[in-house]
């Protein structure tokens, strides 16, 4: 699974999501692409699941970008445990997604199966996404 090598600062604050992917928005190595359409934290076991569905689908052809890497710490603390003593230990990491973010992208294949592929891995993510291609003008 994804992960930082290293951290220098190993717990963070949960920050705000608001506004729009101001990076990462265009399709840039791939044909075709997945687009969030919604904000959410998607977490490193998420991006593998649907790295895994997308190569499924694809039977060793095709080449997939994974576009967000899940760089923030998400901390929890035990269960059945009393408030007070500090923050708890990282539990798992997440990367923040923003709607127009490009989350994959794919070549190699046809639009079909493209887009069949693309399809599948969004049923494992939390939120909704857009297929889109390179010509595609979509910028939300």
């Amino acid at each position: 699974m994804l992960q930082p090598r290293r951290t220098k600062y190993r717990k963070m604050h949960r920050g705000r999501r608001k506004g729009n992917a101001q990076a990462g928005n265009q399709i840039t190595f791939g044909e075709f692409g997945m687009k969030a359409i919604g904000r959410a934290f998607i977490t490193a076991r998420q991006i593998e699941a649907a790295r895994r569905t997308i190569t499924r689908r694809f039977r060793r052809g095709g080449q997939v970008w994974i576009r967000i890497f899940p760089d923030k710490p998400v901390t929890s603390k035990p269960l059945e445990t009393r408030q007070g003593g500090g923050k708890g230990a990282v539990d798992q990491w997440v990367a923040v997604v923003r709607p127009g973010r490009v989350l994959f992208e794919v070549a190699g294949v046809s639009e079909d199966v493209a887009r069949d592929a693309l399809w599948l891995a969004s049923q494992k993510l939390p939120i909704k996404v857009k297929t889109v291609g390179k010509e595609d003008l979509y910028t939300a």
